[in-house]
């Protein structure tokens, strides 16, 4: 079966993005944790920038899907890219928008968790939640995996990393690493 992991930056405060859902620019994108993250997950690079990064050729370690929500896509759209990550199927979920304008992006109203749990019993990679909070919080009860880039940033408000009802679940810690730019990797599996 394969696995659903949510890889994403967060700030200390637990926010993912700021309150408009723009791109985060107060995230740490240069430092000693940049390289070893484009080194294990190449496939979350967007497109457009693999070639500059060295890694237009690299192959997906972990990945061939990525799952975001509408308002995850449009930061993407915003900046010109309809499909940011053509190197792996793009999944994104809308209630509102049915038809995509880009034929190698899926657009699925359907309800989340069913998809997701087809998905999973499909031969492939894993599958990895790009956002946001509220697909997050809608997907929980099938996250097997957090993949935590936590950035020394306080940000006081914005999306939070769970969009959605209280309802606590623990998941243990199975590896950090620990950068000198600030940056901690903190992977957790679900109990």
């Amino acid at each position: 079966m394969r696995k659903l992991t949510y890889l994403i930056a967060s700030t200390i405060d637990g926010f993912i993005t700021g309150p408009d859902n723009t791109a985060p620019d107060f995230f740490l994108h240069e430092g000693d944790h940049a390289q070893p993250t484009r080194d294990e997950f190449p496939e979350i690079m967007p497109t457009q920038l693999r070639p500059l990064l060295g890694l237009e050729d690299a192959p997906n370690k972990h990945f061939d899907t990525v799952l975001q929500g509408r308002s995850t896509w449009e930061v993407g759209v915003r900046d010109g890219m309809t499909n940011a990550y053509q190197h792996l199927r793009n999944i994104v979920f809308s209630r509102t928008t049915t038809e995509s304008p880009d034929p190698t992006v899926e657009f699925v109203a359907t309800d989340p968790l069913e998809h997701v749990r087809k998905l999973k019993q499909e031969n492939g990679m894993g599958i990895w939640l790009c956002g946001g909070g509220k697909l997050a919080a809608t997907l929980r009860p099938e996250i097997d995996e957090l993949f935590i880039k936590l950035h020394p940033v306080v940000a006081g408000a914005g999306i939070p990393l769970f969009d959605g009802e209280f309802g606590p679940e623990q998941f243990d810690l199975t590896d950090t690493q620990v950068f000198d730019s600030g940056v901690v990797h903190l992977t957790y599996a679900k109990r």
